[in-house]
Order: structure tokens, then C-alpha cells, then sequence
């Protein structure tokens, strides 16, 4: 089902409308790493389906028309900031389809047939202006899905090679609750403000309560609600940041139901009390994380590695011709 959805995610999703371009000419090599080569044509495809991604569904956050053209980040346009990843990506392509030997890894029959599938589902869906736009054609869309699939299954490969036991010390999470009484209020538009200092000193006295019946064993939700106060629930542990690094701080020193004093800062005031040294289901999911994090970092590191020693040749001036401010290409779906 995941290899599928992969392989048909691009499927009839095209609508290219040509604003003027540079001639590109589809079987120019813009990267080569070893005897691995990823055409024009491939680079513009794989290109364009990214660039559908963002113009269908982030343009409306990022500038609308002209989005392309606006700052990123670091001084580059976004036009500028997508293509260096988009390079990286095909510089990654050509290296890991160079290593499938290394991981036993292969298309498949099954494989080729799901992307001649997809190939010609492509080419059924879309204009032929459109797929000439996107260098759309049988061989390029063919090549490109190829690329893709390698690129999960050697990603699928590497990842098997983490370690994934993980302790419960290493994974370990807190959990507490706690309110939070804020010295900011709306005004009569909705905008928030500061309350006054006098408010201040009557809200911290609340949450000052709140603490003291804590202290004497009284019940959290019980010593809220007299105080017009709401308790939440966090899991937590020392890396924690948010909602505050104080209340963080002052909760992991604590032991399993124990409280903490009025913790000030300049929006309010906490007051917590640790109900569990070890949430079990918050411990697990950051078990899962950790994985994640070692998967994704052994990933990385291989392919940085590789990075290092592969004789990469990139053809820029060919690269260049893949404008993203000169042709828009959105989902059809």
C-alpha cells in the first residue's frame, strides 16, 4: 500500500501553464556521480512535481504569484532555497542508485510494472502542452518514478542498520499538572493587554493559594476551580522548553506528587504538581522518536559520507534553465 501511494502520488497531477522559457533541452546531464547520470529532462520533472506541491497548497502563505521571488532565507529567494534542496535531492538520487549493490536492493518486476502504470496514467492525464512543459514524456516520467522508488527503498535499507533499543531511563517522561494564571487580558477589539500591577498582586495571591492548599494535600483540580483557575496535564522531561523553561525546571527536581511554589514570569503564574517519574505511553512514543531520530541521522551520515568521496559533476548552466518564476505548475487534483 506505501509503495503504491508512492508511486501514484504522481499521477495526473500536472497543470503547467507556460509564462516563457529558456529552451531546456531534456537529455543535457545535469548531475553525474559516477556512472550514475540524471538528466534535464528527469531534473525538470522531479523539479516541477515539487514545484505543483508548494504552488497548490503553500503559495497562499509564502506570496501568492510572485512567491517565487520573495526572500527565504540567508538572502535567497524561495526559488533560489527549493532548487539547492531540489539539487541536493538529485545529487542523493544518483549516489544511492550507485550503492543498491551494497544493500541488496533492487526494482523489482512488481516494481516496473506499478511505474509503467503510473507512467501511463501520467500521460493519459495531462496535455500534451502541459507534459512538454514539465518534460513529461514516457521515458522522462519512467526514469523519474524509478529514481524515487530507489531513493525510498535504499532509504528503507540504510535505516534497517539503527539501533533501536532504547531504555526507559534513556526515553524516560514526566508527566504533571498545572495551572496558569495570566496577567494578560482582552481589551474591547480582542487584542490582549497587560492587567494592572494591583490585578497582579490579586492573581498571584490566587495562584500563591493554590499552592499552599497544595502543599497541605490538597486536590489540584479542587483548588483550581475556586480560583477560577483551569489544570492542565503535561508530560515532560529536562529538555523540555514550553510552556515555560522555569516551570520545566522546577518540576523535573521534584519527586512523584510533589509541588512546586508560585512560579513568576512576566505573562503569569504557574503552580504543578508531578503526578508520574514515567508515563508509560509518553515514554514509548519517545522511544519511537528516538528511533526515528537515529533512522534518520544514519540516513544522513551514509549519504554525507558518500557525498564526500563520489566525483559529483553538476552542469549549473543547465540547472538554470529550470525556472520556477517562469512556468507554474499546481495539482490538478
Amino acid at each position: 500500500m506505501k509503495k503504491r501511494a508512492l508511486i501514484l502520488a504522481l499521477a495526473g497531477i500536472m497543470a503547467a501553464s507556460l509564462i516563457g522559457c529558456g529552451s531546456l533541452k531534456d537529455d543535457a546531464v545535469v548531475v553525474k556521480a559516477g556512472d550514475e547520470e540524471i538528466t534535464a529532462g528527469v531534473a525538470n520533472f522531479y523539479a516541477r512535481y515539487t514545484q505543483a506541491q508548494y504552488e497548490t497548497y503553500f503559495a497562499s502563505y509564502l506570496g501568492g504569484d510572485d512567491m517565487w521571488s520573495r526572500n527565504a532565507s540567508d538572502g535567497k529567494t524561495y526559488e533560489e532555497s527549493i532548487k539547492e534542496t531540489l539539487l541536493d535531492d538529485l545529487k542523493n538520487m544518483a549516489l544511492l542508485e550507485e550503492h543498491m549493490e551494497d544493500y541488496d536492493v533492487s526494482i523489482t518486476d512488481e516494481d516496473k510494472a506499478m511505474i509503467k502504470e503510473t507512467t501511463q496514467q501520467f500521460l493519459n492525464d495531462n496535455s500534451l502542452d502541459d507534459k512538454n512543459l514539465v518534460s513529461g514524456n514516457e521515458k522522462t516520467v519512467n526514469r523519474a518514478l524509478t529514481l524515487m522508488a530507489v531513493q525510498q527503498k535504499m532509504r528503507t535499507a540504510i535505516q534497517a542498520g539503527a539501533d533501536t533499543e532504547v531504555s526507559d531511563e534513556e526515553a524516560a517522561q514526566k508527566s504533571m499538572d498545572y495551572v496558569f494564571i495570566s496577567y494578560q487580558t482582552k481589551d474591547d477589539s480582542g487584542n490582549s493587554k497587560d492587567v494592572s500591577d494591583d490585578e497582579k498582586v490579586q492573581l498571584k495571591s490566587q495562584a500563591e493559594a493554590i499552592a499552599s492548599g497544595l502543599k497541605e494535600g490538597g486536590d489540584l483540580n479542587a483548588l483550581a476551580e475556586e480560583q477560577g483557575a483551569t489544570v492542565q496535564t503535561l508530560t515532560f522531561d529536562k529538555d523540555t522548553t514550553s510552556p515555560d523553561e522555569d516551570l520545566i525546571k522546577a518540576a523535573d527536581a521534584l519527586g512523584e506528587g510533589e509541588s512546586t511554589d508560585v512560579i513568576e514570569t512576566e505573562k503569569g503564574c504557574y503552580v504543578a504538581k508531578v503526578t508520574s517519574l514515567l508515563d508509560r505511553t509518553a515514554t514509548d512514543s519517545k522511544k519511537s522518536q528516538i528511533v526515528q531520530e537515529r533512522q534518520t541521522k544514519l540516513y544522513d551520515d551514509t549519504v554525507k559520507k558518500w557525498r564526500k568521496k563520489a566525483d559529483i559533476k553538476v552542469h549549473k548552466g543547465v540547472w538554470k534553465k529550470v525556472s520556477f518564476q517562469k512556468v507554474s505548475v499546481k495539482m490538478k487534483t
